[in-house]
């Protein structure tokens, strides 16, 4: 089981809305909360390699029922042969968590979730660390997640079935494609012989919610998957 490191407090305070360095409030708030969500979260991640097709009518991932559509991620995976489908969690005791401090404190509740976000980002990138310390990756892009660019979001339960992480890790989707537990994350990483050919962007430019979230405001989530 992965074990958590600290917390990037500064990544938190940016998802809280936060420009700058946090004030004394937020940052008592964060240094209060960190060690206590860290020992909450049982993070988990499930990967698998698969082969990469190019169709008329979109990409192909061996194992995946659906087919991938839309422009972004074609272009994503542009050049790459192979894939990583990538699903990771930090359990439901984020969502346990959130709830339970909402109950007294509203703001505190909001350092909670944002501690949480943070977790799963380092979780991701730790997930890439030791995926690619095994698998055989020259080159390879960086995390694309259904609702990302034209890349549609229903894609998640195709991608949660194709790894069985239902039964692996206890990721599920609603009908309304989220992903429960809400702190979890499902990404697809191009692999290529050569330096990739896509000129997409990572976070907001790639973002189905560009405009429309309060981190677009300011200046960007974050986000890296």
């Amino acid at each position: 089981m992965m074990t958590l490191g600290s917390l990037s407090k500064a990544e938190a305070a940016r998802y809280m809305g936060v420009k700058g360095e946090p004030d004394g409030n937020v940052q008592a708030l964060l240094d209060k909360y960190e060690p206590i969500v860290r020992g909450k979260l049982r993070p988990a991640y499930v990967y698998r390699e698969a082969a990469v097709s190019f169709e008329d009518g979109g990409v192909r991932i061996s194992g995946v029922n659906a087919l991938l559509t839309g422009g972004d991620i074609r272009r994503h995976l542009a050049g790459c042969e192979r894939a990583v489908l990538l699903a990771a969690t930090v359990s439901a005791e984020a969502d346990k968590l959130i709830r339970q401090t909402a109950v007294t404190d509203m703001a505190a509740a909001l350092a909670v979730d944002c501690l949480c976000s943070a977790a799963v980002e380092q979780v991701c990138d730790r997930a890439e660390e030791e995926i690619f310390s095994e698998v055989d990756a020259p080159f390879r892009t960086w995390r694309f997640s259904p609702g990302y660019g034209d890349l549609p979001i229903a894609l998640q339960r195709d991608l949660l079935l194709a790894l069985n992480a239902q039964r692996r890790i206890g990721l599920t989707v609603t009908e309304s494609s989220l992903l429960v537990p809400s702190k979890s994350v499902t990404a697809i990483i191009g692999i290529s012989a050569a330096p990739p050919e896509s000129e997409l962007k990572r976070g907001c430019e790639s973002c189905n919610m560009r405009g429309r979230c309060a981190f677009s405001a300011n200046g960007g989530c974050g986000r890296k998957n």
